[in-house]
This record gives structure tokens, sequence and C-alpha cells, in this order.
């Protein structure tokens, strides 16, 4: 039988983006479960997305709001303590919550892959460069000998590592913080992705480093076409990297909207409070910071988990948990304020 090929569509900039998407996230649900099963910890509660070729999509809201677990939902590398309960992760019209982990593995780093936010915690520093660049290729892709070298030397080059025949000779601790996030981007591109998430890969570098791999991403990305998740606090980031944004608060996706539409207009007051929050350049006013704490997500308040912080709240919010409302604009939002 022939493979399927999915249809295939024009997109802005001339780049091409297939109508089925790469990744279809629907009402994903992961709960943390104690010791003892006597309580539950609603991490991601009803996440539903989906993603295409050469897109990205960006992830944001504060610390606790669910979007690593999401992101650790869907390449199944969850804790222990963690399972996912309802929902599904289709991939390549492959469900990913109906695999093994023994299978798992043979998707992870050859069609899935991922760049953590610290890259001293994902390289071993007993290892050459060559080492851990290569292994993907070597347990994916199969090549071997002089054919394996030649492809960890064009991966360092496409990452701009200089002089990659030596530098592959060299361990992490001979490298700068900048040229290690860069060893992990080739670590990831290593085995061919079609999907790529990024957890906060910027935090631990300084502005202009974190520009120029910013930059390398998205030119990584236009001759790939692979897919991205960006996962990030900063809003900055995700005006430059993303064509969508999904805004994430005590396990679920409040707002998802465009880029230039999420940040012309948004629609959520947890959206807006996190612009407002973002210090603007000349400006004398004080800073616009969210009052009262994200909730325990062990311990939820009723109707919308947003509520208690709310500047806009109704009396329907504090009962009622609201659903997605689809606005004119393509946006959604989870608020009884477009009900």
């Amino acid at each position: 039988m022939a493979p399927h090929t999915p249809q295939r569509s024009a997109r802005p900039g001339g780049a091409v983006a297939r109508l089925d998407p790469v990744l279809r996230v629907s009402g994903l649900q992961t709960h943390f479960f104690t010791f003892g099963g006597t309580r539950v910890v609603r991490a991601v509660d009803d996440v539903s997305f989906t993603l295409h070729e050469g897109e990205s999509l960006g992830l944001v809201g504060e610390s606790g709001s669910g979007k690593t677990t999401t992101c650790l939902s869907i390449v199944g590398l969850l804790p222990r303590a963690a399972r996912i309960v309802g929902g599904s992760v289709v991939f390549d019209g492959e469900d990913l919550t109906r695999k093994s982990q023994r299978e798992l593995r043979l998707i992870r780093g050859r069609r899935i892959a991922m760049i953590l936010q610290d890259p001293m915690a994902s390289l071993n520093p007993l290892f050459t460069i060559f080492r851990q660049v290569a292994e993907p290729a070597f347990f994916h892709q199969h090549l071997r000998g002089r054919s394996l070298r030649e492809r960890v030397q064009h991966l360092l080059r496409a990452v701009r590592i200089p002089s990659p025949e030596w530098r592959m000779r060299e361990y992490p601790h001979q490298m700068s913080g900048g040229m290690r996030q860069r060893i992990v981007g080739a670590i990831a591109l290593a085995g061919g992705p079609r999907l790529v998430i990024a957890d906060e890969p910027t935090t631990n570098l300084d502005v202009t480093i974190q520009a120029q791999y910013l930059d390398l991403l998205k030119d990584i990305q236009r001759e790939t076409g692979v897919a991205l998740i960006f996962v990030t606090h900063n809003l900055g980031i995700v005006a430059k990297m993303c064509d969508r944004v999904a805004v994430m608060y005590a396990g679920k996706i409040v707002e998802q909207a465009p880029v230039r539409e999420l940040f012309d207009a948004p629609k959520h007051p947890y959206t807006r409070a996190l612009i407002g929050s973002v210090p603007k350049l000349g400006s004398k006013e004080p800073l616009y910071s969210i009052a009262g704490q994200p909730p325990n997500l062990a311990d939820l308040p009723p109707g919308c988990h947003f509520h208690p912080r709310c500047p806009d709240v109704l009396p329907r919010c504090t009962t009622d948990e609201p659903r997605d409302f689809r606005l004119a604009d393509g946006s959604v939002a989870r608020c009884w304020l477009h009900g």
C-alpha cells in the first residue's frame, strides 16, 4: 500500500504547510497522584491544540501552569507519580498515549526531539561532544564510521559551531554557555525530527547570545520545515519566534490566538495581565503586577480558576467553570466575559 501523503498548502512567505496537523492534542489530562492516592494534582486539565509543519506554537504562563508537564506528556517522559488519565496526543496519525515505552523510544529523538533549558543537565560531562551528538544518528539513522563523523560535523556547522572537526573532540566544560546550548540543539536535530519541543532553551543565556540562538532556531526551521513548540515566560521571545500562542493557567489553556492578535487584542483577563506585567521602555508608570498567587492544583477554587485574582470577575465566574469560546478573529478564550 502506498504511504499516505497529506495535502499541502502555501503558507505566508512561500513556505509549505500540511493541511493535516503534525500534532493534535485533544482533551489531554495528566494528573499527579500522591502516596496512597489520597490527593490528586491536576497538572494538565483538558488541554487541546494543533500544530502544523513549519509552524511555531508558544506555550506561556506562570511557573506551575502546566507547560512543561504538557510537553513531557506528549513524549511520554512523565515522572512515576504522574499519569495521563484522559485525552489523546496524535502525532503523524498515531496516538502516542496508547504506545508502550519501547515504542516511544523509537519516536523520541528520531521524530520528536526536546531541547531543555539547562544544557549542563542535558550533556554528560564524561563524554565528548562527538559521542553525544552522534548517539541519535547512530541509534535512529544507523550511521557508522565516516558517515557518522560527517553527519556530526554537518550538524555542528548547522548550529554555527566553529571548527567542528576539532570541537567535536572536546568536552562540555570546554564550551561556553551559548555553545553548549547550540550543542543541545544539534543533538535534537541529529535524528531528523518532525517536531522539536524547546522548553525554556534561552533561560541561562545573556541577551546577545539569546538573540543569536533564536535566529538560529528560526533559520533551521525555515530550512527543515520542522514544527516547534516553544515554552517560555518571555513574551518578547514569543513575539519573535511564534506563529500562534497558547496561554496556560492552572493546567488549562485559557486563550489561544495568532501571535499578532494576542498582543494587539488579548481576550482573557489573565493574558492582559501577563502583557501588562512586561516592563515598557521609557514608561514612568508603576510596573503592573498580578494580585495573589497561582492556585494550589490539588485544591483548585470553584468556577474559573483565575477568578480570585481577576479584576473583571463576574458572579458566574465564582461558581461555573467556563468553556472555550471561539471568537470572530479566530482566537479562543476560556472566559465568561465572551459567553
